[in-house]
């Protein structure tokens, strides 16, 4: 089982001797179905393989609702879906197992030179170990847990070279780990993410049409109780952003989300509920905002990728496991257990925007 690389002195250093005999322009196939979070810190792999490899074919299996999200990085060739979340709940249907092949199919068409597996569960392992098995190619995969990410050990035995790294390691530097194990290269900081149309996407959207000239948005949900931030200090903050000339915008999701939409939005002057939007017209909104607060989910996750003025709020997730960490403008408040005040949040939202308090 290999090691994870040390940081190195300078980028690009090659820290270790590497076994794997790849070609000057390789095939590669990267696995990483969900979630939205752990998709989007996936991304800075992608551009470490490029740097090593500028020629390199550069494939991508991910659940399907995030195909356009992986199509914004212009070094993916091929997207391929993957739509266990559906096949499973009509799993006895004969069209459902007719797209099973197809993507079973598609893996095998191509004779891929490295598969790295960063998801590791036994479900992707088992979709390397398929595009993998046509030209008997290396897989590279977690060799171990980290702390607070999901991982199942029997899917260390469909690796041929599982890989450790540290119990307590980012999500982004976890899958660019696996990738360095690969090109024998130590990932260059900062990490990359998106592509430059992504600065761009959907500001000009129709359902942007009406929004004010300077406005804050505030990601108040997210899956995970625990996760959230009181109404009462979402209340408190949307005021103090009133007062400084921003006015408050609430996402959401369901129907429960925009409950509690309507509810913050009640205790602020101004506030306004949005309507429901996708994840790609998300980016309209991240990239005209002025400032994005949010709870630590998917699109707050996007907005730091983007290197908007962003804070991020913790409440009962380890910060040092997602938090944006390679721009100044993203800011990180709280930690597990350890629920930010309204004067820490506002604070910070002053010092990615640049302003005083």
């Amino acid at each position: 089982m290999r090691e994870a690389m040390a940081a190195p002195a300078a980028p690009h250093a090659v820290t270790q001797a590497v076994p794997f005999v790849l070609p000057a322009n390789p095939r590669i196939l990267v696995v990483k179905v969900s979630s939205l979070g752990d998709v989007v810190h996936n991304m800075p792999l992608i551009h470490d393989l490029r740097a090593r490899w500028p020629g390199a074919q550069i494939d991508w299996v991910v659940e399907e609702g995030y195909v356009d999200l992986v199509r914004l990085l212009p070094d993916v060739a091929r997207v391929i879906p993957f739509a266990l979340r559906r096949w499973r709940k009509r799993f006895w249907q004969s069209a459902i197992w007719d797209e099973i092949g197809g993507v079973r199919d598609a893996l095998r068409a191509q004779r891929y030179d490295a598969v790295i597996e960063s998801q590791g569960l036994l479900k992707t392992a088992v979709v390397a170990r398929v595009a993998a098995r046509a030209a008997n190619a290396p897989i590279i995969g977690l060799g171990n847990r980290t702390q607070g990410s999901g991982y199942e050990p029997v899917a260390r035995l469909l690796y041929t070279d599982p890989v450790r790294v540290p119990r307590q390691a980012h999500s982004v530097r976890r899958s660019r780990l696996l990738g360095a194990a690969l090109t024998g290269t130590a990932p260059p900081e900062p990490p990359k993410f998106f592509g430059v149309s992504a600065q761009s996407l959907h500001v000009e959207d129709p359902i942007w049409a009406q929004l004010p000239a300077r406005f804050a948005v505030c990601f108040h949900a997210t899956a995970g109780a625990k996760k959230k931030w009181p109404v009462a200090n979402w209340h408190a903050l949307g005021q103090r952003l009133q007062a400084d000339g921003l006015m408050m915008l609430l996402p959401w999701g369901n129907e429960a989300e925009r409950r509690a939409a309507q509810e913050i939005a009640a205790g602020v002057p101004g506030a306004q509920v949005l309507p429901r939007f996708s994840v790609m017209q998300g980016f309209g909104l991240i990239n005209r905002a002025e400032v994005v607060v949010g709870v630590d989910t998917g699109l707050v996750h996007i907005a730091a990728a983007l290197c908007r003025p962003t804070v991020e709020i913790y409440t009962a997730t380890w910060r040092w496991k997602t938090e944006g960490y390679w721009s100044e403008r993203i800011a990180n408040v709280g930690d597990d257990g350890v629920v930010p005040t309204v004067d820490e949040v506002w604070q910070a939202t002053c010092r990615v925007r640049g302003t005083g308090n």
